[in-house]
């Protein structure tokens, strides 16, 4: 197939996201407790603006014309890699799911994409826009099903060119594991985080205090890049610790199809109980509890928005990736102080800083080991934005141009010259 025809498919397909935006966000809805307007507001126009940027990028791949010495012409191609097997999480399932197959498709080629257990349906009704939009049968094979079986069987085989996985850092160490096992098959991984969310003594505390709010309690929490550490100068640490509790007991939990609600139930009974066990760790490890720590209402896995303050570097709170609605703010008196406490993780997945001095957002930026540090905003993911983490958070970058070499291979082809014109 031309690339002009693949680039025709995804741009068919984007439109026909756009046509069932309502099916695809209460699928997301069901599947993962999130709220409505999130996945019909934000989640599902990412998704098809995806699409359209990848669909942009399908005829404009190609390689090289290099000036090599001697009488040789010499050109790289830009192939496909082959069959490109995909995992993704449970958080995101559509976000995710197109955030693999765009480049994959684009650049020409096969896709084996295992959905995760908890949310399988939106992968799967998406999958059937896909073909509707031209896709030829076989290009893209959605399988469902558990990570020690289906996943294991897919990270394994001998026909698979290229893994890409979402997911636990845990689970991260087991693909790669696999491939290297198997056929030595390239490996991206995009994986847990703990990222730092920094104020500094200058900030607009209002601001902040609600950019933090945003940067925890998105999606129930459960977000891999989840300001879930902040880190607030001493200055301003009292004021901003009493604005957060405020915050976090105004924040709307409920039924997520209703208007309004900005935290519907954690995913399943696991991470329920999970949340729960590090909220108890929070609280006997000498934490304080500004507000929530119990579940919301008497039946459902909702938790109430929970702040810690008075956190400690040691704590479990502070360490682990909790993935839901937990906040944990620590004080911190100068940027080397911060820069060191930041970095001492072995997630470095993102960071946030909010300060009003572009030195200091400079220094920041470029001290902390994060593959994205967003400046006075958070969880901004737009299309052409790479995306991906630092030691344990991950290999590889996500979306934009950085993601085409994840599904490509590079040919170096060499001529002989006789009487070459020009060299």
């Amino acid at each position: 197939m031309t690339a002009y025809e693949r680039s025709c498919i995804l741009l068919r397909f984007a439109d026909l996201l756009e046509k069932h935006i309502d099916d695809l966000a209460a699928i997301e809805t069901w599947d993962n407790g999130k709220p409505y307007e999130q996945a019909a507001e934000d989640e599902v126009p990412d998704v098809i603006r995806l699409m359209r940027y990848y669909a942009g990028w399908a005829d404009k791949i190609h390689g090289l014309t290099i000036p090599a010495d001697g009488e040789y012409h010499v050109q790289t191609l830009h192939e496909p890699i082959g069959v490109a097997g995909q995992i993704v999480p449970w958080n995101f399932p559509l976000r995710m799911f197109a955030w693999k197959i765009g480049p994959a498709l684009a650049c020409g080629n096969t896709v084996v994409l295992k959905t995760a257990e908890l949310t399988p349906l939106s992968a799967l009704y998406a999958a059937r826009l896909l073909h509707e939009a031209g896709l030829p049968p076989g290009v893209l094979n959605i399988i469902s099903g558990f990570g020690r079986t289906a996943g294991s069987a897919l990270c394994s085989h001998m026909d698979v060119n290229k893994l890409a996985f979402t997911g636990s850092t845990e689970t991260g160490r087991i693909v790669l594991d696999l491939a290297a096992k198997s056929n030595l098959k390239p490996v991206t991984l995009e994986l847990g985080g703990k990222s730092p969310f920094i104020v500094c003594k200058d900030a607009e505390i209002d601001k902040a205090v609600e950019l933090a709010h945003f940067a925890l309690f998105f999606n129930q929490g459960q977000c891999c890049n989840a300001g879930s550490r902040t880190f607030v100068h001493e200055s301003v640490y009292d004021e901003f610790v009493e604005k957060a509790r405020a915050r976090a007991m105004k924040r709307v939990v409920g039924d997520p199809f209703k208007p309004g609600v900005e935290q519907g139930p954690q995913v399943d009974i696991k991470q329920f109980e999970k949340i729960h066990t590090y909220i108890k760790s929070g609280i006997e490890s000498g934490a304080t509890l500004e507000c929530g720590g119990e579940r919301y209402g008497s039946k459902g896995f909702f938790i109430q928005p929970t702040v810690f303050s008075n956190v400690q570097d040691d704590m479990l709170i502070a360490k682990d990736e909790i993935f839901g609605p937990v906040q944990t703010i620590s004080k911190f008196k100068d940027l080397d102080e911060v820069i060191r406490r930041a970095n001492k993780s072995p997630y470095g997945l993102a960071a946030g800083v909010f300060t009003q001095n572009i030195d200091t957002a400079n220094t920041l930026a470029r001290a902390l080991r994060a593959g994205s540090v967003w400046i006075n905003c958070y969880h901004v993911v737009d299309a052409a934005i790479p995306f991906g983490g630092y030691k344990m958070s991950g290999i590889g970058r996500e979306k934009g141009v950085y993601s085409l070499s994840n599904y490509l291979q590079v040919k170096a082809v060499v001529n002989p010259l006789k009487n070459p014109a020009w060299l």
